[in-house]
């Protein structure tokens, strides 16, 4: 998500008629509204802060349906029809993408809101190709508003972006957050990573031991430090945390890729993330093999 193009493919043909395009319009904001729907749905607990903005982006894209339907009928006599579309339209809001959401330990509204901005950001860029490429002039005016729309909203989300930032800066601040860590902290977080993973393997069975124990050595030079650790911590809550600060040591080594200037440190924060992300893996495959 960092370099690619927001829109990876053009439209692969002018819209001919108003019904073709009300109908790619409709296909795309009920596709849109499935996908947040699907995490507004979710249950768990600690998911509520981004399940609520996934809640409030599928009703505005079943609005946003509602609202493509009737003007379908007001400007044709009937609602879109998936017989009008010639082409499928691409996806606007990836799959991949709602799944790195879905997924994440540090999964936070600014986050959800972001995702939400660049979805919108993609839709004005996607009307606009297709108003650039009409040849009629009522279908050139509806992409056109259509487009206009996608930037009214994409700055609306903008604002609940921002919110939702500030929120989590004052939590940050307060000592709340758990994305709070700093680089500079970092070297403490590998340290409690690695108790967590060892401790993780003396629970595990053999072919998960093995496996986490090759990701911190032999795993000798932890058998101290195990000893005072408390021995009825859940299984479950070891696993959680591990992978929760595996997550958020590469995202700190990401963030400091990206500011970095001069090239060596570059080099290093780019070496520790790949190390970082390719752990991250290794105890996400683990954690979701049957035991």
């Amino acid at each position: 998500m960092r370099s690619e193009p927001l829109l990876a493919i053009e439209p692969p043909a002018p819209v001919r008629n108003i019904g073709e395009l009300y109908s790619i319009a409709l296909t795309l904001t009920e596709r849109a509204a499935q996908r947040y729907g699907k995490l507004a749905a979710a249950s768990d607990e600690a998911f509520a802060p981004v399940r609520r903005v996934f809640e409030a982006l599928s009703q505005r894209e079943e609005e946003r349906a509602e609202a493509i339907e009737k003007a379908c009928i007001a400007a044709i006599g009937r609602a879109p029809a998936q017989a009008d579309l010639r082409w499928m339209p691409m996806e606007l809001v990836l799959a991949e993408e709602l799944s790195d959401i879905e997924n994440s330990l540090l999964s936070a509204a600014y986050g959800a809101w972001a995702l939400a901005v660049r979805h919108r950001e993609r839709a004005f860029i996607f009307w606009t190709y297709i108003a650039a490429r009409a040849d009629i002039g009522i279908v050139r005016t509806a992409a056109e508003s259509m487009a206009r729309e996608a930037l009214r909203d994409g700055n609306l989300l903008r604002r609940e972006r921002r919110l939702a930032w500030r929120a989590e800066r004052r939590d940050a601040l307060a000592g709340d957050a758990p994305g709070a860590t700093e680089l500079s902290s970092a070297a403490l977080l590998e340290s409690l990573l690695l108790k967590d993973i060892f401790r993780w393997s003396q629970d595990a069975p053999a072919p998960q031991r093995r496996h986490l124990l090759s990701l911190i050595g032999d795993g000798s030079q932890m058998s101290e430090a195990n000893d005072a650790l408390p021995r009825a911590e859940a299984f479950d809550e070891i696993k959680r945390r591990a992978l929760r600060r595996a997550e958020q040591l590469s995202s700190i080594y990401l963030d400091e890729a990206d500011k970095a200037v001069d090239p060596s440190r570059l080099e290093l924060a780019q070496q520790l993330a790949a190390h970082s992300i390719a752990r991250l893996a290794d105890l996400r495959t683990i954690a979701s093999t049957p035991e």
